[in-house]
């Protein structure tokens, strides 16, 4: 039933399915989901679904089910997407989260109704792959049809190109200005989603969170050009992370009327996201957004801040992607015309006032996310090794490609004024 190549290439708990993933499983997914009795799973290969460092809050699988029917015979590729089974880190962290019922809650909640607004306006975009099964009893499982037959791939071996970017942010565009406008005239609609990355019930004692700016701070200690930044990082060192959670739960706890709220993607990185090529020109045709487990109703500037560290190409980071956020912006406010958004419109200039405030957002990515993604980025590390050895976490606070990000970002948060008034 499964067909592994390259074990090196995969997670590890993704080189053998669970004892529950079989034929006769997929049977019923499909009886179910296609509403024939008759259906018969003739053949199931399983293989992993994503390779290492493409994703780390869940388990998945990619699969292709042979099956027959009273009308003949026919091929369903599928990806299966669980919870890790297997005892260590990746399961103490996520056993007692919202990320699946948020993520379930995405899929068969929010998006269907954004997709419903865009279509009443005339855009037929599309925000998600519907999801065929789901379930949280006896075990939390999600199954989509796999976009890979349809054209779509993860960019993993070259830089994302500007066109391929204007893609993304156009439709996270889109995505953003349907939330505002459901948070603007049915918010109940979205009570649920109150589940960020900061209420996952280990992130405050996850020693990848809490020693993100230690080991951030030892590197511009070693490194000379970099020490007269020391001081601002040491002063706010044991506060940040506090300062950072207020930031990320502004909108649940302490709502300002200068702040613009969307429900965001919450994890908004190249390797959630898959590209679809026009066949003929080769030209960006689409970008199909996945893994919504972090989906939660935040501050703007969270996927956008985001954006900039764990997507974004350094000449782009260099100006806090500049370019990219007006095109992102353009498109916000077009949809939020079309679509009948009936509060103030949102500036550009109070965007930016918004990105910027939100400080320690930005001394999270620099000193704990951003190391990790080039480390990945360059093949260097592994990212099993990176979230839970201290040694291996050390080593990409030194790659090269860090350090002269690191060089060109902390000029830019001094001229910001990032570090006025810590």
């Amino acid at each position: 039933m499964t067909d592994i190549v390259d074990t090196e290439q995969f997670n590890a708990d993704e080189l053998q399915p669970p004892d529950w993933l079989n034929s006769e499983f997929i049977t019923e997914v499909l009886s179910k989901y296609e509403k024939v009795s008759e259906l018969k799973v003739t053949d199931l290969k399983i293989t992993p679904a994503s390779a290492q460092g493409d994703h780390y809050a869940s388990v998945m699988f990619r699969a292709t089910a042979e099956y027959t029917t009273a009308k003949g015979s026919f091929s369903k590729p599928l990806i299966i997407k669980t919870m890790p089974e297997q005892e260590g880190h990746k399961k103490d962290m996520l056993s007692d989260s919202h990320i699946f019922t948020t993520e379930i809650g995405t899929y068969c909640k929010a998006l269907p109704e954004f997709e419903r607004i865009l279509r009443e306006a005339g855009d037929d975009t599309k925000l998600y792959v519907p999801c065929l099964y789901h379930s949280v009893e006896p075990r939390q499982v999600m199954i989509f049809e796999d976009l890979v037959p349809q054209g779509y791939s993860v960019i993993r071996d070259r830089p994302v190109t500007e066109k391929e970017l204007k893609k993304v942010f156009a439709k996270l565009a889109k995505w953003h200005a349907v939330s505002m406008k459901v948070i603007n005239e049915k918010p109940e609609f979205l009570k649920d989603f109150k589940y960020g990355i900061f209420e996952m019930p280990t992130i405050e004692s996850d020693p990848f969170v809490t020693n993100g700016m230690a080991g951030f701070i030892e590197m511009l200690d070693q490194k000379p050009e970099f020490r007269k930044y020391n001081p601002h990082f040491e002063k706010v060192k044991d506060i940040y992370l506090k300062r950072l959670a207020d930031e990320m739960q502004e909108y649940r706890k302490n709502r300002r009327d200068d702040s613009y709220y969307v429900l965001c993607h919450g994890d908004f990185h190249l390797r959630n996201m898959m590209f679809k090529e026009n066949k003929q020109t080769g030209a960006p045709e689409d970008v199909m957004l996945v893994d919504f487990q972090f989906c939660n109703i935040c501050p703007i500037t969270v996927d956008l801040t985001y954006s900039i560290y764990m997507l974004m190409e350094p000449e782009q980071r260099r100006e806090m992607g500049k370019d990219l956020i007006h095109h992102y912006f353009t498109v916000l406010v077009e949809t939020l015309k079309k679509i009948g958004f009936k509060a103030e419109m949102p500036t550009e200039a109070r965007l930016w006032e918004q990105i910027h405030r939100n400080r320690y957002y930005h001394f999270f990515m620099i000193s704990t996310l951003l190391p990790m993604m080039l480390a990945l980025k360059s093949n260097a590390l592994k990212m099993h090794d990176l979230i839970q050895d201290p040694e291996t976490r050390r080593k990409s606070y030194l790659l090269e490609n860090y350090v002269k990000d690191v060089a060109m970002l902390l000029p830019k948060y001094e001229e910001l004024g990032h570090f006025k008034d810590l």
